[in-house]
Protein backbone atom coordinates (compact mmCIF):
# COMPACT_ATOMS: atom_id res chain seq x y z
CA UNK A 1 0.00 0.00 0.00
CA UNK A 2 1.38 3.25 -0.80
CA UNK A 3 2.22 6.32 1.85
CA UNK A 4 -0.36 9.04 1.84
CA UNK A 5 0.81 12.83 1.64
CA UNK A 6 -1.00 15.64 1.62
CA UNK A 7 -0.24 19.62 1.65
CA UNK A 8 -2.65 21.47 3.96
CA UNK A 9 -3.79 25.26 3.52
CA UNK A 10 -6.53 27.82 3.16
CA UNK A 11 -7.04 28.21 0.46
CA UNK A 12 -5.86 25.40 -1.72
CA UNK A 13 -8.05 24.59 -4.93
CA UNK A 14 -5.32 26.07 -6.94
CA UNK A 15 -2.31 24.14 -5.51
CA UNK A 16 0.31 22.71 -7.56
CA UNK A 17 1.63 20.30 -5.25
CA UNK A 18 -0.33 17.21 -5.90
CA UNK A 19 0.74 17.82 -9.68
CA UNK A 20 4.51 18.30 -8.60
CA UNK A 21 4.63 15.41 -6.33
CA UNK A 22 2.82 12.90 -9.31
CA UNK A 23 5.35 13.93 -11.16
CA UNK A 24 8.15 13.26 -8.67
CA UNK A 25 6.74 9.85 -7.48
CA UNK A 26 6.51 8.87 -11.12
CA UNK A 27 10.06 9.86 -12.61
CA UNK A 28 11.65 8.06 -9.24
CA UNK A 29 9.47 5.22 -9.53
CA UNK A 30 7.87 5.87 -6.05
CA UNK A 31 4.23 4.62 -4.68
CA UNK A 32 2.70 7.65 -3.16
CA UNK A 33 -1.08 9.26 -2.90
CA UNK A 34 -0.71 13.00 -1.99
CA UNK A 35 -4.11 15.32 -2.05
CA UNK A 36 -4.50 18.95 -1.23
CA UNK A 37 -6.53 19.47 1.83
CA UNK A 38 -8.16 22.84 2.63
CA UNK A 39 -8.19 23.13 6.36
CA UNK A 40 -10.89 25.74 8.06
CA UNK A 41 -8.24 28.29 10.12
CA UNK A 42 -8.12 27.64 13.99
CA UNK A 43 -8.18 23.23 13.22
CA UNK A 44 -5.09 22.69 11.80
CA UNK A 45 -3.36 21.09 14.96
CA UNK A 46 -6.81 18.47 14.72
CA UNK A 47 -6.17 18.22 11.24
CA UNK A 48 -2.89 16.92 11.46
CA UNK A 49 -2.98 14.71 14.05
CA UNK A 50 -5.62 12.50 12.62
CA UNK A 51 -3.99 12.49 9.57
CA UNK A 52 -0.84 11.36 11.21
CA UNK A 53 -2.90 9.06 13.69
CA UNK A 54 -4.57 7.63 10.19
CA UNK A 55 -0.88 6.54 8.84
CA UNK A 56 -0.40 9.54 7.07
CA UNK A 57 3.79 9.59 5.95
CA UNK A 58 4.30 13.60 5.63
CA UNK A 59 2.87 17.33 4.99
CA UNK A 60 3.28 19.52 2.93
CA UNK A 61 1.82 23.22 4.68
CA UNK A 62 1.09 26.80 3.34
CA UNK A 63 -0.85 30.06 4.21
CA UNK A 64 -2.04 30.35 6.91
CA UNK A 65 -0.61 27.29 9.22
CA UNK A 66 2.93 27.43 8.76
CA UNK A 67 3.47 28.74 12.25
CA UNK A 68 1.20 26.09 13.55
CA UNK A 69 3.05 23.67 11.96
CA UNK A 70 5.85 24.92 13.61
CA UNK A 71 4.35 24.28 17.43
CA UNK A 72 2.73 21.41 16.51
CA UNK A 73 6.06 19.69 14.98
CA UNK A 74 7.73 17.01 18.17
CA UNK A 75 11.30 18.30 16.57
CA UNK A 76 12.85 20.71 14.63
CA UNK A 77 15.44 20.99 12.06
CA UNK A 78 17.78 23.98 12.47
CA UNK A 79 16.43 25.67 9.24
CA UNK A 80 12.77 25.57 10.94
CA UNK A 81 14.09 26.76 14.10
CA UNK A 82 15.57 30.08 12.30
CA UNK A 83 12.41 30.31 10.19
CA UNK A 84 9.79 30.21 13.26
CA UNK A 85 7.90 28.56 10.48
CA UNK A 86 6.96 24.60 9.33
CA UNK A 87 6.46 24.13 5.44
CA UNK A 88 7.79 20.01 6.11
CA UNK A 89 6.24 17.90 8.39
CA UNK A 90 7.34 13.96 8.36
CA UNK A 91 6.44 10.86 11.09
CA UNK A 92 9.74 9.82 12.15
CA UNK A 93 10.79 6.00 12.88
CA UNK A 94 9.89 6.25 16.79
CA UNK A 95 6.51 7.84 15.73
CA UNK A 96 7.25 11.50 16.45
CA UNK A 97 6.72 14.04 13.69
CA UNK A 98 9.26 16.19 12.27
CA UNK A 99 9.35 19.80 11.13
CA UNK A 100 11.26 21.40 8.47
CA UNK A 101 11.47 24.45 6.29
CA UNK A 102 12.58 24.06 2.31
CA UNK A 103 11.56 27.40 1.05
CA UNK A 104 14.70 28.67 1.46
CA UNK A 105 16.46 25.88 0.18
CA UNK A 106 14.18 26.26 -2.63
CA UNK A 107 14.84 29.73 -3.34
CA UNK A 108 19.05 28.57 -3.81
CA UNK A 109 18.52 25.84 -5.74
CA UNK A 110 16.59 27.50 -8.18
CA UNK A 111 18.44 30.88 -8.49
CA UNK A 112 22.38 29.15 -8.37
CA UNK A 113 21.15 25.53 -10.50
CA UNK A 114 18.50 26.48 -12.57
CA UNK A 115 18.93 30.18 -13.08
CA UNK A 116 22.94 30.33 -13.27
CA UNK A 117 22.72 33.11 -10.71
CA UNK A 118 25.33 33.75 -8.72
CA UNK A 119 24.17 34.64 -4.99
CA UNK A 120 28.00 34.39 -3.38
CA UNK A 121 29.64 38.08 -2.99
CA UNK A 122 26.30 39.58 -4.33
CA UNK A 123 25.08 42.88 -2.82
CA UNK A 124 21.53 41.58 -2.26
CA UNK A 125 18.33 43.85 -1.38
CA UNK A 126 15.04 41.69 -0.36
CA UNK A 127 11.83 43.65 -0.47
CA UNK A 128 9.46 42.56 2.68
CA UNK A 129 9.87 41.47 6.19
CA UNK A 130 7.02 38.93 6.79
CA UNK A 131 7.31 35.11 7.19
CA UNK A 132 8.21 34.62 3.33
CA UNK A 133 11.59 36.22 4.13
CA UNK A 134 12.05 34.62 7.41
CA UNK A 135 11.63 32.02 6.03
CA UNK A 136 14.61 32.17 3.67
CA UNK A 137 17.13 34.61 5.03
CA UNK A 138 19.14 31.82 6.64
CA UNK A 139 20.02 29.39 3.39
CA UNK A 140 20.84 32.60 1.41
CA UNK A 141 23.30 33.74 3.86
CA UNK A 142 24.68 30.93 4.20
CA UNK A 143 25.76 31.24 0.14
CA UNK A 144 27.53 34.45 1.54
CA UNK A 145 26.35 37.29 -0.61
CA UNK A 146 28.51 40.40 0.06
CA UNK A 147 25.79 41.75 2.32
CA UNK A 148 21.66 41.75 2.37
CA UNK A 149 19.64 44.60 2.59
CA UNK A 150 15.83 44.40 4.02
CA UNK A 151 13.69 46.60 2.98
CA UNK A 152 9.89 46.83 4.31
CA UNK A 153 7.48 49.76 4.70
CA UNK A 154 7.20 49.24 7.80
CA UNK A 155 11.20 49.54 8.94
CA UNK A 156 11.07 48.17 12.20
CA UNK A 157 10.43 45.14 10.95
CA UNK A 158 12.69 44.88 8.77
CA UNK A 159 15.67 46.31 10.83
CA UNK A 160 14.15 43.77 13.76
CA UNK A 161 13.88 40.54 11.35
CA UNK A 162 17.91 41.83 10.35
CA UNK A 163 19.06 41.98 14.20
CA UNK A 164 17.55 38.29 14.35
CA UNK A 165 19.52 37.05 11.64
CA UNK A 166 22.99 38.65 11.72
CA UNK A 167 24.86 36.06 13.16
CA UNK A 168 24.13 34.58 9.48
CA UNK A 169 26.08 37.46 7.67
CA UNK A 170 26.05 41.46 6.83
CA UNK A 171 22.14 41.67 7.05
CA UNK A 172 20.59 45.08 7.76
CA UNK A 173 16.74 46.61 6.95
CA UNK A 174 15.10 50.01 6.68
CA UNK A 175 12.63 51.93 5.29
CA UNK A 176 12.55 52.97 1.40
CA UNK A 177 13.71 55.97 2.41
CA UNK A 178 17.26 54.28 3.21
CA UNK A 179 17.76 52.92 -0.32
CA UNK A 180 19.34 56.41 -1.25
CA UNK A 181 20.74 55.75 -4.52
CA UNK A 182 22.22 52.27 -3.28
CA UNK A 183 22.71 49.70 -6.29
CA UNK A 184 22.19 45.96 -5.79
CA UNK A 185 23.22 43.16 -8.00
CA UNK A 186 20.27 40.76 -6.83
CA UNK A 187 16.57 41.94 -5.37
CA UNK A 188 14.34 39.57 -4.58
CA UNK A 189 10.53 40.62 -4.31
CA UNK A 190 9.00 38.89 -1.46
CA UNK A 191 6.54 41.27 -0.72
CA UNK A 192 2.71 40.88 -0.52
CA UNK A 193 1.89 43.61 -3.28
CA UNK A 194 2.14 41.55 -6.08
CA UNK A 195 -0.68 39.50 -5.11
CA UNK A 196 -3.09 42.26 -4.99
CA UNK A 197 -1.38 43.55 -8.34
CA UNK A 198 0.57 46.74 -7.09
CA UNK A 199 4.18 47.67 -7.47
CA UNK A 200 6.45 48.20 -4.67
CA UNK A 201 7.22 51.67 -4.45
CA UNK A 202 11.34 51.39 -5.69
CA UNK A 203 13.91 54.08 -6.91
CA UNK A 204 14.73 53.80 -11.06
CA UNK A 205 18.27 53.58 -9.70
CA UNK A 206 18.36 50.74 -8.16
CA UNK A 207 19.42 48.03 -10.80
CA UNK A 208 23.02 47.87 -12.22
CA UNK A 209 23.17 46.36 -16.14
CA UNK A 210 23.95 43.21 -14.39
CA UNK A 211 21.09 43.25 -11.74
CA UNK A 212 19.33 39.94 -11.47
CA UNK A 213 15.37 40.16 -10.12
CA UNK A 214 13.44 37.53 -8.36
CA UNK A 215 9.24 37.55 -7.63
CA UNK A 216 8.82 34.87 -5.05
CA UNK A 217 5.12 34.56 -6.40
CA UNK A 218 4.52 33.08 -9.96
CA UNK A 219 1.91 33.48 -12.37
CA UNK A 220 0.80 32.73 -16.07
CA UNK A 221 1.58 36.29 -16.70
CA UNK A 222 4.75 38.54 -15.21
CA UNK A 223 3.97 40.10 -12.03
CA UNK A 224 4.08 44.00 -11.56
CA UNK A 225 7.22 43.47 -9.89
CA UNK A 226 9.12 41.44 -13.15
CA UNK A 227 7.22 44.00 -15.41
CA UNK A 228 8.98 46.85 -13.28
CA UNK A 229 12.44 45.13 -13.77
CA UNK A 230 12.38 43.97 -16.87
CA UNK A 231 11.62 48.13 -17.72
CA UNK A 232 14.00 49.12 -15.63
CA UNK A 233 16.31 46.80 -18.03
CA UNK A 234 17.39 44.01 -15.12
CA UNK A 235 19.96 41.79 -16.90
CA UNK A 236 17.61 38.81 -15.85
CA UNK A 237 14.19 38.10 -13.96
CA UNK A 238 11.82 35.22 -12.56
CA UNK A 239 9.24 34.90 -10.99
CA UNK A 240 8.66 31.85 -8.25
CA UNK A 241 7.67 28.71 -9.78
CA UNK A 242 11.04 27.23 -9.65
CA UNK A 243 11.32 27.89 -6.16
CA UNK A 244 8.12 25.82 -5.43
CA UNK A 245 9.14 22.87 -7.52
CA UNK A 246 12.49 23.05 -5.90
CA UNK A 247 11.09 23.63 -2.08
CA UNK A 248 8.63 20.62 -2.90
CA UNK A 249 11.75 18.54 -4.31
CA UNK A 250 13.62 18.76 -1.00
CA UNK A 251 10.44 17.41 1.21
CA UNK A 252 9.91 14.73 -1.57
CA UNK A 253 13.54 13.92 -0.84
CA UNK A 254 13.07 14.14 3.35
CA UNK A 255 9.87 12.17 2.97
CA UNK A 256 11.60 9.25 -0.09
CA UNK A 257 15.25 9.32 0.69
CA UNK A 258 15.81 10.32 -3.25
CA UNK A 259 16.18 13.91 -4.75
CA UNK A 260 13.99 13.90 -8.14
CA UNK A 261 15.03 16.23 -11.19
CA UNK A 262 13.56 19.17 -11.48
CA UNK A 263 13.37 21.06 -14.63
CA UNK A 264 11.46 19.21 -16.59
CA UNK A 265 8.46 19.26 -14.17
CA UNK A 266 9.15 22.76 -13.79
CA UNK A 267 8.48 23.14 -17.54
CA UNK A 268 5.25 20.90 -17.04
CA UNK A 269 3.67 22.84 -14.53
CA UNK A 270 4.44 26.08 -16.61
CA UNK A 271 3.32 24.69 -19.36
CA UNK A 272 0.14 23.88 -17.74
CA UNK A 273 -0.42 26.94 -16.48
CA UNK A 274 0.00 28.81 -19.54
CA UNK A 275 -3.04 26.40 -21.35
CA UNK A 276 -5.53 27.03 -18.56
Amino acid sequence: MSDKYAVFGNPIKHSKSPAIHAAFAAQCGQQIQYRAVRVDEGDFTRAAREFFSTGGAGLNVTVPFKEEAFRFADRLSERARRAGAVNTLSRAADGQVEGDNTDGIGLVRDMVANLGWVIQGQRVLIIGAGGAVRGVLEPLLREQPREVFIVNRTPQRAEQLAQEFADCGALAGGGYDALGERQFDLVINASSAGLAGEMPDLPSALLTERSCCYDMIYGAEPTPFMRWAAHHAAWAVSDGLGMLVEQAAQSFYIWRGVRPATQAVIGEIREAMLAA
